[in-house]
């Protein structure tokens, strides 16, 4: 697997690559819809192919740990061939998940146990055995396991919680050289650089978890409950910490706003849950800004979702059919919502991916962040 850098911007540090895997090439800047247990939801996966033009998707591994369970993946023959998706996948170590069951978990130096939201029973991840739960499931891209560290943790929690992670880095990288795909095609894995908002902390992370990285890098524990512009602060502090020729994921983010932002501070790649949740309870992200379908004022607009965009549903539905549809309660408005939302987010990325090769695009992703960003 391998990154390579084809094009920057003179005004930013924004960049278009190409990440090549056994399942297909993934052009960035990229956003990557959830797909957290084996589908995204509502969004049928001819169209998040064909129509929305997802180049991967996610998997999550602590759900699809605990239901289907990795006997059953492994019979089917791995992820891909389970949910029917032939384009390359990431599946997260399930650190997040677990990080956000503060009351049914203990972490310590062997790894984290916890108890499953579904039935109860107890389960424990440690680096070794995550390496062989990711290697079942079959992703292209594979996640470290790490402690995802609160946004508002002081120093001292920051820097122990960093600690964990970075001998947990370490045994990890040791089980996966130790081990071999299981489906025929490459796999890889991306170190997690976590460290709070401290940014001596980013960088010592930075600078030990690229000791271990191949083809890139994630930058974990941003937007866990820290002000926006500390993730960006943090985004400018590695910046120049990481290798050009290293793919930069950053997990978990966000708003088409925080996408734009990101990708002027060298972020390649993203992913978050915002384009399928928000669109299911009625919240559209165009253009031209942010629009709550269920607002009485649709109820007569009968233009497009979008008339500035290029998402496939912008030119079938109207406002006020989908507004309608919202308010009658009919699940088909929140597939035609999450199918609008995730093609915008694709197209946010392409159009970023135009203005770094025309090499104008930090003066195009300051107009593009104040429309996005208004309430319509």
């Amino acid at each position: 697997m391998k990154f390579t850098l084809t094009a920057t911007d003179p005004g930013s540090s924004a960049r278009c690559g190409v990440l090549s895997t056994d399942h297909g090439e993934i052009r960035t800047p990229i956003f990557m819809p959830v797909g957290t247990v084996g589908s995204v939801k509502g969004v049928y996966h001819h169209d998040l192919s064909d129509d929305i033009k997802a180049e991967i998707i996610l998997g999550n591994t602590y759900h699809l740990y605990l239901r289907p369970g990795l006997d059953v993946l492994y019979k089917a023959g791995g992820l891909h061939k389970f949910e029917n998706w032939n384009k390359p996948i990431l599946t997260d170590s399930g650190g997040f998940q677990v990080f956000s069951l503060t009351q049914i978990r203990k972490i310590t130096e062997e790894g984290c146990t916890f108890q499953s939201h579904i039935d109860g029973s107890r389960h424990t991840f440690t680096p070794e055995n995550n390496v062989i739960t990711q290697r079942k499931i079959g992703a292209d891209i594979m996640m470290a396991l790490d402690e995802c560290c609160p946004g508002d943790a002081d120093y001292k929690y920051a820097e122990k919680s960093l600690t964990l992670t970075k001998g947990w880095l370490e045994r990890y990288a040791k089980a996966f050289h130790e081990s071999e795909p299981l489906y025929g095609y490459d796999q890889t894995f991306f170190p997690i650089i976590q460290g709070c908002v401290y940014p001596e902390l980013r960088v010592q992370a930075a600078e030990h978890a690229l000791q271990f990285a191949d083809a890139g890098i994630a930058i974990g524990g941003l937007a866990v409950g820290e002000p926006t512009e500390k993730m960006y602060q943090m985004l400018e502090v590695l910046d120049p910490v990481i290798p050009k020729d290293k793919a930069r994921y950053l997990m978990g983010v966000g708003t088409p706003a925080n996408l734009l932002e990101g990708i002027a501070r060298g972020v390649d790649m993203f992913d978050c849950v915002m384009p399928t949740r928000n669109g299911r309870n009625g919240m559209l992200f165009t253009w031209n800004g942010i629009m709550n379908m269920r607002n009485a004022k649709w109820a007569e607009d009968f233009s497009e979702l979008d008339p500035m965009g290029t998402s496939f549903v912008d030119h079938t539905y109207t406002k006020a059919y989908l507004r309608h549809l919202f308010i009658a309660g009919e699940m088909f408005a929140g597939m035609i919502a999450s199918e609008h939302n995730l093609a915008f987010y694709l197209d946010v990325v392409r159009q970023a991916r135009k203005h770094i090769e025309a090499g104008d695009f930090a003066a195009w992703k300051e107009e593009a962040v104040r429309k996005v960003t208004q309430r319509l």
